[in-house]
């Protein structure tokens, strides 16, 4: 039996180290951009149009209760007997068509039941971006008709971003009502059907829409906006008709007496 020479104690390595890669660090550099991304889309698609819309309502409730302050309101006197009756809308008369204000200029609140109790966005003139559309939230269409004149009063907005007023335009159901208030008093549009066009599609803004070459006969409103939700590749147009009008001094209409009272 041989006996094995005694074996020397090898020298332990130390460990290697993993080299670090161009590779490896630009993964990760990519990685937390496209979490800040993730996260600046957060906040431009939901919080961001949750505050920035809020502040718009309170601009708007601020606009309403500038003229409803001007404006004393006529309480109707209280019936002495208490027998049942029938209430019949009282008719003004032809609506009171204001001239269009100035660029940028605020002139009315929309108020759309179907969107909220406390939806009241202010209406500007015009429709520029940073001007109006980003900044106001709603913009009216230079050349079209004011809210209760013949022909076509057509409004513009966003579905995203900047407090996305029209966000919930294709919600709206046939015989929704669509509020405007302005100095002269209220408007009551109804709402009939959507209809989809190309971004060149701007027969939607004819006094009849669509309908160049015809003689504007009825008062209809028309709001559009892009479509789909976060494209520009089309248009979401939505029609609704007038329905009636009552001044300032007769009070708003039940269906917005909250909104429109509403505390600033």
């Amino acid at each position: 039996m041989t006996t094995q020479p005694p074996r020397r104690h090898e020298a332990r390595q130390p460990p290697v180290r993993g080299r670090i890669s161009v590779i490896g660090i630009i993964g990760e550099i990519l990685i937390t951009a496209g979490v800040l991304v993730f996260l600046f889309l957060g906040w431009q698609l939901w919080l961001n149009d949750l505050v920035v819309g809020a502040d718009q309502n309170k601009q708007g409730v601020a606009l309403s209760h500038s003229w409803s302050a001007a404006t004393p309101v006529h309480q109707a006197p209280t019936p002495e007997v208490s027998t049942p009756t029938v209430i019949t809308p009282k008719d003004y008369g032809v609506p009171v068509v204001a001239k269009a204000p100035s660029n940028a200029r605020k002139f009315a609140v929309m108020y759309v039941p179907r969107f909220g109790a406390d939806y009241a966005r202010s209406v500007s003139e015009g429709v520029g971006t940073t001007d109006v559309l980003d900044k106001n939230g709603i913009g009216h269409y230079p050349g079209t008709q004011m809210p209760g004149e013949v022909g076509n009063f057509a409004v513009a907005a966003h579905r995203t971003t900047h407090g996305a007023p029209f966000k919930q335009l294709a919600t709206l159901q046939v015989g929704d009502k669509i509020y405007l208030q302005t100095a002269d008093g209220y408007y009551t549009y109804d709402f009939r059907g959507l209809e989809y066009v190309r971004p060149t599609g701007v027969g939607v803004l004819d006094a009849v829409p669509q309908s160049p070459r015809v003689a504007a006969t009825d008062r209809v409103m028309t709001m559009t906006s892009c479509n789909p939700m976060l494209s520009a590749a089309e248009r979401i147009i939505a029609y609704a008709v007038f329905e009636s009008w009552q001044p300032t001094s007769a009070g708003p209409p039940t269906a917005i007496a909250a909104s429109v009272n509403a505390s600033q």
